[in-house]
């Protein structure tokens, strides 16, 4: 769904598209009539149209040589239901964030092909690390730096950045996961 408003938002970020939806809106126009009433080139005229079309909002019929264009009420209807969905209006889920980061970093076998520069997606890449150690259990240091290599070989950073994100604890050689209710979104300040 945001991809598909992010098209439609894109197509109508034009003065020229908004002006040519308003002609149209009160009937059929073809490309000549638009281009005299905007003051445009006809080319420029049929490449905007050609994204009004892309999108579903305008229509064509031909007419001899003449090419009719009209704007597609009901399309221009169903889309704006769909924007003001209140699933649309809250925009992508953290879940669905973390999925295409982790989508990025991870290969198909599991592995983490590298560590996050930026802050936010290091967090989610941590995030999905910590997971994999169980709650309630005490991993000696040596576990860890396993648990931790059959990810990434850099288990002294990683095992670091767990502990600064407070995702892991530590005393006397022994770690534990703590509860995700205390893991630092952006790590330690």
């Amino acid at each position: 769904m945001t991809e598909v408003l992010l098209e439609f938002f894109k197509a109508m970020a034009h003065e020229s598209r908004l002006r040519i939806v308003g002609l149209l809106a009160h009937g059929e126009r073809s490309v000549q009539d638009l281009a005299a009433a905007l003051d445009l080139k006809e080319p420029t005229v049929s490449h905007h149209l050609a994204i009004l079309k892309a999108q579903g909002l305008v229509t064509v019929r031909a007419e001899g040589t003449t090419r009719w264009h009209a704007l597609d009420l009901g399309a221009l209807e169903r889309l704006s239901r769909r924007v003001l969905e209140p699933e649309a209006l809250a925009g992508p889920t953290a879940a669905e964030g973390d999925e295409r980061v982790l989508r990025g970093f991870v290969d198909a076998g599991g592995r983490l092909k590298v560590i996050p520069a930026a802050r936010r997606k290091r967090t989610v890449v941590l995030r999905w690390l910590a997971r994999a150690f169980e709650p309630d259990r005490r991993y000696s240091e040596s576990e860890v730096n396993a648990l931790i290599q059959q990810r990434h070989p850099d288990s002294a950073t990683l095992r670091r950045e767990l502990v600064g994100h407070d995702m892991l604890a530590r005393e006397a050689g022994v770690y534990w996961r703590l509860p995700e209710s205390r893991w630092l979104e952006g790590g330690p300040a």
